[in-house]
């Protein structure tokens, strides 16, 4: 009896097995990465989200300020705004002929190196040290848009003792997610508000690494109303 030649012969059972995981393993892999887009698109609406809120906050704050300003001129008054509850302060001299309180309050400051800069709760304590350490350095009250542009441009995150550049929102989410932070925006809200999360916010960017100003301080070693840098600078800085 001669064999169709034209007949198939069926496939070993190893291969058709092979080819069947195979495209389960791909229908899944598949399914993963839809799911991933789709989270990834859920996180970034979220952050959308967040960032119209907080400038809703800002424009509605600013608007209250000037109405209560208005009104104050009207009837022939002063508005007196609310003070400062945060503060940037930055390290301008080293260890040269500094107390052992000074170097330490500079070390809870984290401020180890010249040109350093961190953003302190200001309350009756934390006043009293920078008062203590007001020779070695500058500090003052930092606007919205200045808090903004550290963290954008000289923003670095500490994870796991590793100084990382914030270039990413991942990075904040997978750190601070717990605490209900999980972008750059959240950062900027909770410093310039002096929020509820500062702490977490404080302890989790690394100290900021400054430059030098264009031509130098001026005598460090005086006094701010003697022309030099070491008091507060005006009530805002640039």
């Amino acid at each position: 009896m001669e064999v169709d030649k034209q007949q198939k012969v069926p496939a070993p059972e190893r291969v058709i097995k092979k080819k069947k995981v195979t495209k389960e393993r791909a229908a899944a892999l598949e399914a993963m990465k839809k799911q991933k887009g789709y989270k990834k698109q859920m996180f970034y609406q979220e952050i959308v989200k967040r960032a119209q809120k907080y400038r809703r906050i800002y424009v509605s704050t600013a608007k209250s300020v000037k109405l209560h300003k208005k009104q104050a001129n009207l009837h022939g008054n002063f508005y007196v705004p609310s003070e400062a509850k945060v503060a940037f302060v930055i390290r301008i001299r080293g260890i040269n002929d500094m107390p052992p309180k000074e170097r330490k309050i500079l070390q809870l400051f984290r401020l180890r190196q010249i040109f350093n800069g961190v953003f302190v709760k200001l309350n009756k304590a934390t006043i009293n040290m920078l008062n203590r350490i007001n020779p070695y350095i500058a500090w003052g009250y930092p606007s919205r848009e200045t808090i903004h542009k550290l963290i954008y441009k000289r923003g670095f995150a500490k994870v796991n003792g590793q100084r990382l550049k914030l270039t990413d929102n991942d990075i904040i989410s997978k750190n601070l997610s717990r605490k209900g932070l999980i972008c750059m925006e959240d950062l900027v809200f909770q410093i310039a508000t002096c929020g509820e999360k500062f702490r977490e916010v404080t302890r989790f960017l690394w100290p900021f690494k400054l430059s030098a100003p264009r031509g130098g301080l001026r005598a460090k070693r005086k006094h701010f109303v003697e022309g030099a840098n070491s008091f507060p600078h005006p009530p805002r800085l640039p």
